[in-house]
């Protein structure tokens, strides 16, 4: 019996910029969530989450992906818009 799992290749690059930079961004968005979970340290809740957002836009421009670009340039802006706000507050 052929499983179909087994003859999918992979099309994303491994090992290069583009696959530290995602993973970087990842880790940055978890912790994040994390942060923003227990209610305490907004600030850093807000630059994780910027950084991890940039990132991933960063990613979606190299990869030429325009899902990728159009949701985190926009959280980005918006992220960015909330941590002015706080700091300026």
């Amino acid at each position: 019996m052929n499983d179909p799992i087994e003859h999918i290749s992979k099309i994303t690059p491994r090992y290069d910029f583009t696959w530290y930079l995602k993973w970087l961004s990842t880790i940055l968005m978890l912790s994040a969530i994390i942060i923003r979970a227990t209610g305490f340290f907004p600030v850093i809740d807000f630059i994780c989450s910027t950084l991890g957002c940039l990132g991933w836009t960063l990613v979606g421009f190299i990869w030429h992906d325009r899902a990728l670009m159009m949701l985190n340039g926009i959280a980005c802006s918006l992220l960015l818009i909330g941590l002015i706000k706080l700091l300026v507050v």
